[in-house]
Formats: structure tokens, sequence, C-alpha cells
């Protein structure tokens, strides 16, 4: 089954610093293939999701009409796609965020942590309110939060590391120890992530 994602693209020059925005689904029930849209082209598309938009040139809604399949390979992903178009409308590296839920959930979008962290980008339900995200288990729904938090999060520390400790670990920890917490977790992360970021980059994976 493929995944047909059907968004507009917008830029946000709204004077409040939030503005909701609305995604719309319709699923083909002979075909099971599933349409994306900003707007409700007909009767039978329903709210699919609610994306907040930040007042920043990089909060635009994901664009394309992108399908997602499978892919063959030990790193392979089959949200390879998904992570291509979410990256693009962050201004982020692909293979960072593939890195990120290979680290994260090993692309598995049932995961559930012991301590609540859900998805491939293992939302924690904070967190997943923050980004916008009603429906963690949702994998282009998750992907998109893990994304825009991740870009929050650059945008705060300004450094890819110190950034992916407060990932994992939570902004006020690092700001605490002002750089990577202490944590045995946190530190095999940021190595991790790092580590595979590096990987897929040099073999295109």
């Amino acid at each position: 089954m493929f995944l047909s994602i059907i968004l507009c693209i917008g830029l946000v020059f709204f004077s409040s610093p939030v503005f909701a925005s609305k995604i719309f689904v319709y699923e083909d029930q002979e075909t099971g293939e599933k349409y994306y849209s900003n707007l409700p082209l007909n009767e039978n598309f329903k709210i699919y999701m609610r994306l907040p938009l930040k007042k920043d040139k990089r909060d635009t809604l994901l664009l394309s009409s992108l399908k997602r399949g499978f892919n063959e390979g030990a790193f392979s992903s089959k949200f390879d796609e998904i992570f291509n178009e979410v990256a693009r409308a962050f201004n982020l590296d692909p293979k960072l965020l593939k890195a990120m839920a290979k680290v994260e959930s090993n692309f598995n979008p049932q995961a559930v942590s012991p301590k609540g962290a859900m998805g491939v980008m293992q939302l924690i339900p904070s967190t997943a309110r923050l980004v916008g995200v009603s429906n963690p288990l949702d994998p282009v729904e998750n992907i998109y939060g893990g994304a825009r938090y991740l870009r929050m999060l650059l945008d705060e520390f300004g450094d890819l590391k110190l950034s992916l400790a407060a990932y994992n670990a939570g902004p006020e920890a690092v700001k605490s120890y002002r750089g990577i917490p202490p944590y045995s977790e946190t530190v095999n992360y940021v190595r991790d992530v790092l580590y595979y970021y590096e990987l897929f980059r040099k073999n295109n994976l």
C-alpha cells in the first residue's frame, strides 16, 4: 500500500505568533490509498491533524505528492521519503532525522518506551503537545513533530550535539549542566546518532 500526500506550501506572515492550520485526509476504500490536503477538497475529506505554525519561514506545511514504500537494505527505512520532505520543510538533513529514528525506535512507529515516549521519533506526550502532534503513533505526524522539535532545539542551542542532548534529556538539563548532561543514556544517544548520521551520509543510505 502506498501513501500519497498532497499538501500546499505557504510561508506564514501572520501578526499573531501562532497560526493553527488543518490537514485533511481522504481514504479510497477500494485501493486503500490515502490523500492529504490542507483543504477539504470534497465532503469525503476528514480532519487528519492540526498543525500550529510558528511565525517563522521554516514553519511551512509539508509539500509534495509523496508515495511511501518499503526500501530494502540493512539501514534502509520505509519512511525515507517522509524524512526527505519533512527535512526540507524545516531546513534539516534527512539523514540526520533518519539517524535519530534509527537510534530512537529502529523505525518502529508502534514503539513505546518505559517512559512513555512514542513512535518513530519517540515523542513524549508533553513534547507531542508542544509541536502539535495529536497522534504520536502515526508515523507521518510523529516524524513531523520530531523534526519540528529538533528545529526548535537547533535554533535555541545553535549546536548539533547540544540539540541532540536536549532532545534526549530535555533542554533544561542541557542548560543546567551548560553542556551535554553526564547521563550515560544521553551521552550514548548523542554518540550513536552521530555515528549513524555519518554512516548514512558516507554511504548514501
